[in-house]
């Protein structure tokens, strides 16, 4: 979990059971928020939390969701989301703003955006890089987390990037071979969020979820930054 003067967060974070804690500078993300700019100003930090998903749960998706899989992200996003409201709690007794932003709260589903794009400000804080999947992908779980943001107009430090941060998948298609609607390309760039959508759909008119969730492609990367 990377520190950068966060004293109390994280304490909250890590009593939480986060595994992942770092803090970006927002002003070169703030074009692509979903908020309005009267909201965002004075907002400069994004503390971004994730949490690792169980490794037996994900073993249960092989070619389509499980009702356990569905329980478990349900639950990760509401401790994220939990620890988020804590945080900013904590931000705001100090005499802060602090704004959080829900886990998995889609605005546009056929993009498959939100207010914000947790991933985006994740490999912003130094947690990982985005990877074929068009996910974080992080050192310690690979794509194996999920995400929430708190925005804030407390100066925190923010963290470095680690250890190979900047390099891409190496030879590793584990992700793109196994994703059912092809929709992963060889650069994350040319992700076919329209396909993944689709499928995600086709998901759910089978029954296997009522929400739009997948996990095959998380199930794959549970890599690490070094290519191979």
């Amino acid at each position: 979990m990377s520190e950068s003067g966060l004293g109390d967060l994280e304490m909250i974070c890590r009593e939480a059971g986060a595994s992942l804690l770092g803090v970006a500078e927002i002003e070169e993300l703030k074009a692509d928020f979903l908020f309005s700019p009267s909201l965002l100003e004075g907002l400069t930090r994004a503390i971004s939390i994730g949490f690792s998903l169980s490794g037996k749960v994900l073993e249960t998706v092989e070619d389509h969701p499980t009702a356990i899989y569905y329980h478990h992200y349900r639950s990760v996003n509401f401790n994220l989301d939990q620890t988020a409201l804590r945080v900013a709690a904590s931000l705001q007794k100090e005499g802060w703003q602090a704004l959080p932003v829900p886990a998995s709260q889609i605005v546009d589903w056929e993009k498959q955006q939100g207010h914000l794009s947790h991933k985006k400000v994740a490999v912003a804080a130094g947690l990982g890089r985005l990877g074929r999947n068009n996910l974080l992908v992080t050192p310690e779980h690979g794509s194996r987390v999920r995400l929430v943001s708190i925005l804030t107009d407390k100066p925190l430090g923010t963290t470095p990037a680690p250890d190979g941060a900047a390099s891409e998948c190496g030879n590793c298609r584990k992700c793109l071979n196994a994703c059912p609607a092809q929709a992963i390309k060889e650069r994350p760039e040319d992700f076919d969020h329209l396909a993944c959508y689709e499928q995600l759909k086709a998901f759910r008119k089978a029954g296997y979820t009522s929400q739009f969730i997948c996990g095959i492609c998380v199930r794959a990367c549970g890599g690490s930054l070094k290519p191979g």
